[in-house]
């Protein structure tokens, strides 16, 4: 059984009308744009640099039903991936295409139990009617295979989107630039080859007529820049009056230009020549995750745990939560500052304050919460201050006293 039978058995349903009817003119239908966007170096640097800070979300499950859920977030959503390399793929398709489908593997069992994940990459995706007006999913493969599956099982991820009320919008703003770095690319590659190859202008005292020129041109080429002149020296006879080599240089990719191009292509991608070269810093990499990654882990979140409970549970408070530790990434100083702030306040554990530091865990004990002595609860401080300025009272006098009691 290959992977489309075990992401699609028995999941045929019966397709009532055509397409399902939208509000824009537009077909609920989906393409691949093939992977164009990826196949240049300076997009998939950009795309491959999302992805693989993506790959380090963490995924937190909350909720006594989500905790069935964990191993399989986690560790593996599925069998073939863990889950850096479920969130690296699924995030790379979403940068390149858009749209980006996450596909339930269901119980062998209980076809209503959700035991995997897996991020599916069709040629198309079409939104069918279904039984009773059911949104279905008809997914098509490079195979010629399809498949179909319920639209409320499936996790659907869109950026720009726009004019489509299910899909996101293609790349088409990039394609300029796309064109502008493969035709550079090819102005390199032929430069460089006729750079590589050696070029001589010669002149021929006597005049000759065309077809003897011609043949004495492939005579001279033959003999003297030919395979079988492994010495190197060029010899021609006093027919010849001058012989000079002609000077190619290579063209190389005017800077200004250059530059242009991955300001484009940052601009498009939301990323950074720091964050492409790995030399941001705290503040660097912050803008960066709050604009490009947090996003995505807030998607991802919300389509996830649409997937696995239902609205009950839900307002129940299970849940799935993709987040980073940012502090991570902050300098020793802000690290420091932090733990001692938030530590001795209640609100970092020993072992929390030890994973900032990228230090191991020290087992159940690392996970107590301290307080400092002096800090106390506003309404308990209340509450033992009035205590205390009734203590702290002038006692009644003798006489006062005695007269208290006679009044009883």
């Amino acid at each position: 059984m290959g992977l489309f039978d075990f992401l699609f058995k028995s999941r045929d349903r019966q397709v009532i009308g055509s397409y399902f009817k939208t509000l824009t003119a537009y077909q609920p239908v989906w393409r691949t744009t093939g992977g164009g966007v990826y196949e240049a170096l300076e997009t998939r640097a950009a795309i491959n640099a999302i992805a693989t800070h993506c790959s380090k979300l963490k995924p937190h499950v909350t909720g006594s039903a989500g905790r069935k859920y964990e191993r399989m977030l986690q560790v593996c959503p599925n069998p073939w991936q863990n889950t850096a390399q479920f969130l690296e793929r699924l995030a790379t398709i979403y940068e390149v295409e858009n749209t980006a489908f996450i596909v339930p593997i269901m119980s062998e069992y209980d076809d209503r139990e959700i035991v995997g994940l897996y991020p599916v990459l069709p040629s198309a995706c079409e939104v069918k009617e279904g039984r009773s007006g059911r949104m279905i999913l008809k997914f098509t493969f490079p195979t010629g295979q399809s498949g179909y599956i319920d639209y409320e099982r499936v996790g659907v991820l869109v950026k720009m989107q726009y004019r489509d009320d299910f899909f996101g919008a293609g790349n088409d703003p990039l394609r300029p630039t796309m064109q502008v770095i493969g035709l550079q690319n090819q102005v390199m590659m032929e430069s460089m080859k006729q750079g590589a190859t050696p070029r001589f202008m010669a002149k021929i005292s006597n005049s000759v007529r065309p077809e003897d020129l011609k043949a004495e041109r492939k005579r001279f080429v033959e003999d003297n820049l030919g395979a079988d002149n492994n010495g190197g020296v060029m010899i021609f006879d006093t027919k010849y009056s001058d012989v000079k080599q002609i000077a190619t240089k290579s063209a190389a990719v005017d800077a200004e230009q250059m530059k242009l191009i991955n300001d484009n292509v940052n601009k498009y991608f939301g990323t950074n020549d720091k964050i492409l070269r790995n030399e941001w810093d705290e503040e660097t990499w912050n803008a960066f995750y709050e604009g490009k990654v947090e996003p995505f882990a807030i998607k991802v979140s919300m389509v996830i745990c649409r997937m696995l409970f239902s609205d009950r549970q839900i307002a129940a408070g299970n849940g799935v939560e993709f987040s980073a530790n940012r502090l991570q990434f902050a300098t020793v100083q802000n690290k420091l500052s932090t733990i001692v702030q938030m530590f001795d306040r209640g609100m970092l554990s020993r072992n929390e304050g030890r994973e900032i530091l990228q230090m191991p865990g020290i087992g159940e004990q690392g996970n107590k919460y301290f307080i400092r002595g002096e800090y106390v609860d506003s309404d308990e401080r209340l509450t033992g201050a009035a205590v205390k300025e009734a203590d702290d009272s002038d006692p009644p006098e003798d006489g006062q006293q005695d007269e208290k009691e006679e009044e009883k």
